[in-house]
């Protein structure tokens, strides 16, 4: 058997080096997926619901145990799955929840996917929202063997570089369309080569009821050079297929919704207005570049990798291959972007242009010369450890004996922080929660004895201001920090009392921003560690 699978691929002038990274990297993404399941939660945190939003979801979202990010706005995903509860847009509900119903709405077939794939149960629907995207990764991992099979390690960065790019993993970090979509232009581009044109068309039709973009993947089906008045004719009416089901789509939403409004007005601007505000935006922003805060470079890698990857394909016109019609169309969408697309830290224009990086990477020649130019058009794939960097947990560690941090009937010692602080993030071994201003710790303690417990935690505040922690109402630490410094804090023997106890910080200066963060930020705090010692009564542990 071994012999024989050894055959085949020495056969195919595959490497056997080669395929090993390839499924290393396809483990690597699976063990990373993995790291977002959160137990009663599921994959709910790539969801991305924001805790604003909170009281305009559907009644029978709330009713399910999500993941919400505190303090956050949350983003596009939060709005498709609430659409995915009820596909048919009937219940009234929606036009509450859905920040612009008749916009979203146009891209109906991801949020109508996870309603079969969900069972029309809302439990199961909003899991098969999240899971869509890691399902398209590795359905699209299989499809770019057919250009890129593990023959080399050319091969291999064409590969990686599609399926690690920002806008790959930002797509499945968040559950946006863009990855599915481009799952679709791949499979129509695909079966247009193996020579079956009408299922192509229904593949880019069924596209553009994902994105109104997937459409422009329709320009592989322009006939080659030369080419007579019949297929022309042909492209013309394949054309027309594919957009029927939007255009048929877009009457029923007229019927059911109401006018189709066009949130996407900043989407557009004049050629290369908004890509050169870009440049200059993330070049002001590079002095203010710090470790974690790296958005500027981010963006200029973005910048890099698609002003090479529009050069690769401008420059060098290959109208007979169906990838190069397909990239030249995206190329030309990117010189109209506007700033709705490009703003933000990189920015939303690499998920956006993804189909214009599969073209570059296959059409980019073989050798070591143009190995430089492939290397350019993917930079993207050094965000990638950090686009899918997984759930930085509760934000802090509990520890203790297990008779201190459990009580009878179940309960146990819990930490909780308030409303004013941001989501948990992290970087390596360190964690942090940003606050907006005065914010607290609620720890609760479900005995019935007052616990000892030791609390450590850093402090970095976002400028020059006096903070406080008080405990229960009384001061029991206090310090100036300047906005360069970073304090690290030790409390022994503070007194957890029964029930709620509360750790509030407290600063003097008002919340401000810090280099490219869009967020309101004031104090940082990181590395939150309760240590539960003993009772009270007992003697005091070394």
């Amino acid at each position: 058997m071994m012999r024989r699978w050894g055959t085949r691929i020495r056969g195919r002038g595959w490497s056997p080096m080669v395929i090993l990274a390839y499924a290393g990297m396809v483990g690597l993404f699976l063990w990373t997926l993995a790291q977002f399941y959160i137990p009663g939660k599921g994959f709910s945190y790539l969801i991305a619901f924001g805790g604003t939003q909170e009281t305009q979801r559907l009644s029978k979202v709330r009713r399910l145990d999500y993941y919400v990010e505190k303090a956050s706005d949350g983003y596009d995903a939060q709005y498709y799955v609430q659409i995915a509860m009820d596909p048919s847009l009937q219940n009234r509900e929606l036009r509450k929840a859905v920040d612009s119903l008749s916009y979203r709405a146009r891209r109906i077939l991801f949020s109508a996917t996870a309603y079969g794939f969900g069972l029309g149960r809302p439990e199961w629907i909003l899991q098969a929202y999240a899971l869509q995207n890691p399902a398209a990764w590795l359905l699209l991992a299989a499809l770019l063997l057919h250009w890129f099979p593990p023959r080399d390690w050319g091969c291999f960065l064409r590969w990686a570089g599609v399926l690690f790019s920002f806008g790959m993993c930002v797509s499945v970090r968040n559950a946006l369309i863009d990855g599915p979509s481009l799952l679709l232009v791949t499979l129509g581009v695909l079966l247009l080569e193996r020579g079956r044109p009408w299922l192509s068309v229904l593949a880019f039709g069924f596209g553009g009821l994902g994105k109104e973009t997937n459409l422009l993947g329709a320009a592989s089906l322009l006939p080659r050079w030369p080419a007579g008045r019949r297929d022309w004719l042909m492209a013309v009416l394949r054309g027309l297929l594919v957009g029927l089901p939007l255009l048929l789509w877009l009457v029923y939403l007229a019927r059911v919704v109401g006018p189709v409004a066009n949130a996407g007005y900043r989407n557009f601007d004049w050629p290369f207005a908004a890509y050169g505000r870009k440049w200059m935006e993330a070049s002001a922003d590079l002095p203010d570049v710090s470790w974690p805060n790296l958005g500027a470079i981010w963006s200029i890698l973005m910048l890099v990798a698609l002003t090479v990857q529009f050069l690769g394909l401008v420059l060098r016109p290959r109208w007979n291959e169906a990838w190069w019609r397909v990239g030249a169309t995206y190329a030309l969408l990117m010189v109209f972007l506007g700033d709705a697309v490009w703003e933000g830290y990189p920015g939303a224009a690499s998920r956006v242009l993804l189909p214009m990086q599969v073209a570059f990477n296959v059409l980019v020649p073989v050798g070591r010369g143009w190995m430089a130019v492939l290397v350019l058009g993917n930079l993207t794939l050094l965000t990638a450890p950090v686009t899918l960097q997984s759930p930085a947990g509760g934000g802090f560690v509990l520890r203790g004996p297990a008779e201190l941090l459990n009580a009878s009937g179940g309960r146990k010692v819990s930490i909780e922080y308030d409303k004013t602080w941001y989501s948990p993030e992290q970087n390596g071994g360190d964690y942090w929660c940003w606050g907006q201003g005065n914010g607290s710790v609620l720890v609760n303690n479900p005995h019935d004895r007052v616990l000892l417990a030791r609390i450590r935690f850093t402090l970095v505040a976002a400028d020059r201001r006096a903070i406080q922690l008080l405990h229960n109402g009384p001061e029991i630490w206090s310090t100036t920090l300047t906005g360069r410094d970073q304090v690290s804090v030790t409390l022994n023997g503070v007194e957890l009392l029964p029930g709620e106890n509360r750790f509030d910080f407290q600063t003097d200066t008002p919340p401000g921003k810090i280099g490219s963060d869009p967020r309101l930020l004031a104090i940082r705090l990181g590395n939150l560690r309760i240590d539960v010692r003993q009772f009270a009564e007992q003697e005091i542990l070394p």
